[in-house]
């Protein structure tokens, strides 16, 4: 009977212990919070290319994020992100504007607009609080290393300004973690690209006197956010760019191989980071065609805040 009654005791303590951990702002969660981010390449072509939509769509269900991040939605409008997010199961969507390259982000969540950031950046930011979490989507130049060093220090200056310690700063950066700077060693065929590239542009250096800067990141990771994938990637894995869908279209396959890299973040602050029990960069057969780029997934349990 003791054995018992202690038994009893054991899993109303592990009941009771577990529930803060599923809990998010009094509402219930069945598992981890999960976070998506994705640039779709352009919105699909600007809509017309409809069956790597679809295929997009059937992913984004499967997938069940609870906050999913996006980059590129060319072509769309309010509404039509909002018509996608309820296909994948979101009642909550916002985009940052209707022109050029947006960001946006659909949530299971309702959304409360914190700002829409357009002066001084390339593509625009969108600051939004959901599920508890403050979430800065972002896009930085895919052009210029000083552009995004500025683009990265407003972006801080922003975040000195929170009070929430759940924050996250995700998205397309367009530029290298000094934490992948081993592997850029052996990336000499890119960089090759890079200096390339680089020449014919007057206006503009993608490379800092030839070589990779990580002013950009560094800005971020001295902020104290932290790049939660760096945990759970092989260093063979660490790579969000390329995918076989751009074969023929700019680089042969073979140049796809040679030419990946990672530019594509989760940087959570560390109260968020602490909880983050999964990440991947989702860079296998299943995503290799719906768009340029690869898919950033992290899994975070949160325990309970108290209001």
């Amino acid at each position: 009977m003791i054995a018992f009654r202690l038994l009893i005791r054991g899993w109303l303590l592990a009941f009771f212990w577990i529930i803060p951990f599923l809990v998010i702002h009094g509402q219930q969660n069945n598992g981890p919070l999960r976070v998506i981010t994705y640039n779709i390449w352009n919105g699909f072509d600007w809509g017309k290319d409809t069956l790597r939509h679809h295929k997009f769509i059937d992913w984004a269900a499967f997938q069940k994020p609870d906050i999913f991040a996006l980059q590129e939605l060319c072509g769309y409008t309010q509404a039509r992100l909002e018509q996608d997010a309820r296909r994948w199961g979101h009642e909550y969507a916002l985009i940052l504007k209707e022109d050029g390259y947006p960001v946006g982000l659909t949530s299971r969540w309702p959304i409360k607009l914190i700002s829409k950031y357009r002066e001084g950046m390339w593509h625009g930011m969108l600051h939004v609080q959901t599920g508890g979490i403050d979430v800065f989507v972002v896009h930085l130049s895919p052009a210029d290393w000083q552009f995004r060093n500025r683009e990265a220090h407003l972006i801080t200056r922003q975040l000195d300004t929170l009070t929430n310690d759940r924050y996250l700063v995700v998205g397309d950066f367009n530029a290298h973690s000094p934490m992948d700077a081993d592997l850029d060693l052996d990336r000499k065929s890119l960089l090759a690209r890079y200096k390339t590239g680089d020449a014919k542009n007057e206006k503009y250096q993608n490379l800092r006197h030839g070589y990779w800067d990580y002013t950009t990141l560094s800005t971020f990771l001295s902020q104290g956010l932290i790049d939660v994938s760096m945990p759970f990637i092989a260093p063979s894995e660490r790579f969000s760019f390329p995918t076989p869908a751009l074969t023929n279209i700019w680089q042969t396959v073979s140049e796809i191989k040679r030419h990946r890299e990672r530019i594509d973040f989760i940087l959570a602050g560390p109260a968020l980071a602490g909880q983050c029990v999964y990440s991947r960069i989702l860079n296998g057969p299943e995503t290799a065609e719906l768009s340029d780029h690869y898919p950033v997934v992290a899994d975070f349990i949160l325990r309970l805040q108290k209001e």
